[in-house]
């Protein structure tokens, strides 16, 4: 049960503050039957509201300590269907705040959510009480809701531990026709597992529900307007937000933006790019020390190198101490993992070098950070929330094995390194069992208060064009540039970026038109 549940950090949101978009869905908020130019606008909701969901919105929420000094926790009710609310249908998703301590006025409550989709915002909520900066902490309630379908709100479930070990070990870059059966196996067998465990909320837990959901959260919060911080699959959370319920739209930090105008395809492709950016920066950091195990010539050949690794494990998986070994599919999800945070440097170094001297604990570790696997072999249900919302907000962006042969070359040619595995990963929703009830929308949010976007110049995840993308289409859209690494930026180390932010979220004030952050 949620109420006994303590609150907890996944180690991966204190490097990264900003789950991920996992390459075992579409990876994005886009799909195939449309592009930017060409995408429909999203358009508000009704400003008189919905008398059927009175109840939802007049409900009194049970406050108890969360068993962390000064964090509280509650249930809130939410309809399963908001078209048509049925109380025995309803759903129970999990709250938390910590009310602000001063010095200075309150006000009001500031929601955050990390990303994923299926990223915990409860858990990354104690990172956010106690990790932003005290100026803004002092004067926000800081809260959260895990949305419908994630952690401790009525979690989506696929497969068990035992299987989410296979699956993940799965080749995602088959070399003949036995390896491809394999892998559409692991897929159908991922979406019927879902379809089994989960089969009534399938088909509701799309991005535009969640935040419908965070409306009547605000409102039993008793805030007029939403106050808001979205990491990654967060600003497409907190952009709906927008476009759905203009009029309700206070401070709203969207950082490390998604474009939800884009198709899956393009999407998908996109952020393979992003990842590839990554690794050149890391390479070039990585050939200035003398432990690189990809070498000390250049970032080609350590490229070169990686390959060769991959390669390597294609053909024979590496020992990890463990009964586990790592495969190709682990050992790339594990460079892909550390990617979003350049903190993450030192420890992907070293563990490349065990890689090259046989052993395949380090890379494994990283791995697990990634899938949110524990040492005790559990899975949280990240990966299962994951691929449900993205493949219900959008139709797949490829669909057979075949689409997935006629992509590859666009795929390899945007990223040599990571597009064949990352265009075989994107074939999941096309084997999902409900379909996509959303399509790639522009979101103009017409009407909104000044919302300010953050994009970081080499994220590997949200790659910096979306967050342009973005920006411009809100009518209200700010920009603000963090030319740097790493998945993200606000409460992330950088000053330049912490006060510009910080500045709006206290006094409303939008940064410079064109400001850079270095």
């Amino acid at each position: 049960m949620y109420s006994k549940s303590p609150l907890r950090i996944p180690a991966i949101a204190l490097a990264v503050a900003g789950l991920l978009l996992s390459g075992c869905s579409s990876g994005g908020p886009g799909h195939s039957a449309a592009a930017s130019t060409t995408a429909s606008s999203l358009g508000p909701l009704p400003s008189a509201g919905d008398a059927s969901l009175a109840p939802y919105y007049t409900q009194k929420l049970n406050w108890h300590s969360c068993g962390v000094p000064g964090f509280e926790c509650a249930t809130m009710k939410a309809p399963l269907d908001y078209a048509h609310p049925v109380a025995a249908d309803d759903l129970k998703l999990a709250v938390a705040r910590k009310k602000a301590a001063g010095p200075g006025a309150r006000l009001g409550s500031l929601l955050v959510n990390p990303g994923g989709p299926g990223g915990s915002a409860i858990d990354y909520l104690q990172y956010a009480a106690l990790g932003y900066p005290a100026p803004v902490t002092a004067r926000y309630d800081m809260a959260a809701i895990d949305p419908r379908g994630v952690a401790r709100s009525e979690p989506v479930e696929c497969l068990t531990d035992a299987q989410m070990d296979a699956f993940t070990a799965v080749d995602t870059t088959p070399d003949d026709a036995a390896e491809t059966g394999k892998l559409v196996t692991a897929d159908t067998g991922f979406a019927a597992g879902c379809a089994k465990r989960s089969a009534k909320l399938l088909g509701h837990v799309s991005t535009v529900e969640s935040a419908r959901d965070m409306d009547v959260l605000r409102a039993l919060l008793g805030d007029d307007k939403l106050t808001y911080v979205g990491k990654s699959y967060g600003t497409f959370l907190g952009a709906t937000y927008a476009g759905l319920f203009p009029q309700r739209v206070g401070r709203l930090v969207l950082d490390g933006a998604m474009d939800p105008s884009v198709s899956a395809l393009d999407s998908s492709r996109t952020q393979a790019g992003g990842f590839e950016t990554a690794f050149t920066a890391f390479a070039n950091d990585c050939i200035k020390h003398t432990d690189c195990a990809l070498g000390t010539k250049s970032a080609d050949d350590a490229g070169h190198r990686l390959d060769e690794l991959f390669r390597s494990l294609d053909a024979k998986p590496l020992p990890t101490g463990q009964a586990r070994q790592l495969t190709e599919a682990l050992g790339t999800t594990g460079v892909i993992s550390a990617m979003y945070d350049e903190g993450s440097w030192p420890t992907l170094r070293a563990a490349l070098a065990k890689a090259q001297q046989g052993d395949g604990a380090g890379l494994l570790k990283l791995s697990d950070e990634y899938y949110e696997r524990d040492s005790s072999g559990k899975y949280s249900n990240l990966m299962f929330a994951n691929a449900a919302v993205n493949c219900l907000d959008l139709p797949p962006a490829l669909s057979s094995p075949a689409d997935v042969e006629r992509a590859l070359p666009s795929f390899r040619s945007t990223s040599p390194h990571f597009g064949t595995g990352l265009a075989w990963a994107s074939l999941i929703c096309g084997y999902w069992t409900v379909p996509a009830t959303g399509k790639p929308q522009r979101i103009e949010a017409k009407g909104a208060a000044p919302i300010l976007v953050v994009g970081t110049i080499r994220d590997p995840a949200t790659p910096y064009s979306w967050a342009e993308s973005l920006a411009s289409q809100l009518s209200s859209g700010h920009l603000l540039t963090y030319n740097g690494d790493g998945h993200t930026a606000y409460g992330r180390g950088s000053d330049c970026i912490d006060t510009a932010v910080n500045l709006y979220l206290l006094e409303g004030t939008t940064p410079p038109k064109n400001k850079k952050c270095d």
